[in-house]
């Protein structure tokens, strides 16, 4: 159906930036919502950001508002996650998601594809 690539994940400083892309394969991309999810470590895996299939509309978990801004470039099929002031608690692998049933999902069942994940860690 669809494969999602995530990268530009690593190490960064407490107060620091990072932007992740995810490259995705295929047709799909262009007519369905996509998301964001992260797992830390021990915990389970929730949805941060998603945004509807043309970028109209956008929605974040309160953990990551302000701060992170999910976007999309549908020529290049490419999702992206500009995130900012990253803090210890940021900490985790950060998985693009695409959902095919919702405009936008918030839940992590209303996604139905994720890619294999880019670790991101924030320390000093």
């Amino acid at each position: 159906q669809v494969q999602l690539v995530e990268s530009g994940g690593g190490l960064v400083q407490p107060g620091g930036s990072l932007r992740l892309s995810c490259a995705a394969s295929g047709p799909l991309f262009r007519t369905n919502a996509m998301g964001w999810l992260r797992q830390a470590p021990g915990k389970e895996r929730d949805v941060i950001a998603s945004i509807t299939w043309n970028g109209a509309i956008t929605y974040y978990t309160d953990s990551v508002k302000g701060r992170f801004t999910i976007s999309r470039d549908n020529a290049k099929n490419t999702l992206y996650l500009q995130m900012n002031s990253l803090t210890p608690e940021d900490t985790a692998v950060y998985y693009c998601a695409i959902g095919f049933r919702l405009p936008i999902p918030k839940l992590l069942g209303e996604f139905d594809d994720w890619g294999q994940g880019t670790q991101v860690t924030v320390s000093s």
